[in-house]
């Protein structure tokens, strides 16, 4: 039996102390801040980012270097068989491409790079998942197959706190941004697939932003989550945030667990990939449905 080595990036939410604990690896993600580069975790904490956004700091996200990414594949390969790697995702960034690019011309049958299009914290309980996978004997190939196969069981739904840096990233009109602004609205985006979306513009309240992200939620996990046999207790649920102060996403957990009695909720701050586009003040949920083979 292979041993196989679960690598995925610092867009997972997955910390550096984490990664030992879990035995796995972690690949930082670069950021440029007023022109100097940046790796997140190891260069730049959670707490440095937000000082330099606060401060109005030139913030751009970049990806790593494959030659980067290689050197952490081959160390890997001196203590493993195969690897698996879990980047963000292809929708989001070049980098996974990248890897897939250079996993086929260099590293065939030993790299096995996972295009599953997920970020944060649904990106990270797929890492969890491929870990269990690896345990339970499943090869590198296998665990591929297993996280593409079910990229698309995930939901994520964020609440911002200002439009400000999506006018910053070009991503709405500053005329839009100032109407907004006016209104005090909070908006809702999500990220299914490919990219970050709109899911509700026009919302002018923070509980309410809240309540519609739990019933969409709800209504996935009795919807296209349900399986045949009616259960909807195999899914995960998962709370992110932004910023540094985490007394909203512990109010934001009470109210899910009104509405989830006794289900474990997850809780991380979101990747700075996504933070350095949405802002502090964002709160996130997110579910993702468990994987068949590790109910077996």
């Amino acid at each position: 039996m292979a041993k196989v080595a679960i690598i995925t990036d610092s867009n997972s939410g997955i910390t550096q102390k984490e990664a030992k604990e879990l035995g796995i690896r972690v690949v930082p993600m670069p950021f440029m801040i007023d022109g100097e580069e940046y790796l997140e975790d190891i260069t730049l904490t959670q707490e440095q980012f937000y000082e330099k956004l606060k401060g109005e700091a030139n913030v751009s996200t970049s990806q790593p270097s494959i030659g980067f990414v290689n050197s952490v594949w081959d160390e890997a390969l001196e203590s493993y068989d195969e690897v698996v790697y879990i980047p963000m995702s292809s929708g989001l960034s070049n980098s996974c491409q990248s890897a897939l690019v250079s996993a086929e011309a260099m590293y065939k049958d030993k790299v096995f790079v996972v295009d599953d299009q997920r970020i944060s914290v649904t990106q990270r309980q797929h890492t969890l998942d491929a870990i269990n996978l690896a345990k339970k004997g499943y090869s590198g190939k296998e665990i591929k197959e297993i996280l593409e196969r079910e990229k698309f069981n995930s939901d994520i739904y964020i609440t911002l706190d200002t439009l400000y840096y999506l006018k910053k990233g070009g991503r709405i009109t500053p005329a839009a941004a100032a109407l907004g602004g006016l209104l005090k609205l909070k908006p809702i985006l999500t990220i299914k697939g490919e990219k970050l979306d709109k899911y509700r513009m026009r919302n002018r309240d923070l509980n309410n932003a809240k309540k519609i992200m739990i019933s969409a939620c709800e209504a996935s996990i009795n919807g296209f989550l349900k399986d045949l046999d009616g259960r909807t207790d195999n899914v995960y649920l998962e709370v992110a945030y932004t910023g540094t102060d985490k007394g909203p996403v512990l109010e934001f957990i009470k109210e899910i667990e009104e509405v989830f009695p006794n289900r474990h909720i997850d809780c991380c701050p979101l990747s700075l990939s996504v933070s350095c586009h949405i802002g502090t003040g964002a709160l996130a949920m997110a579910i993702s449905k468990a994987i068949p083979e590790l109910e077996e």
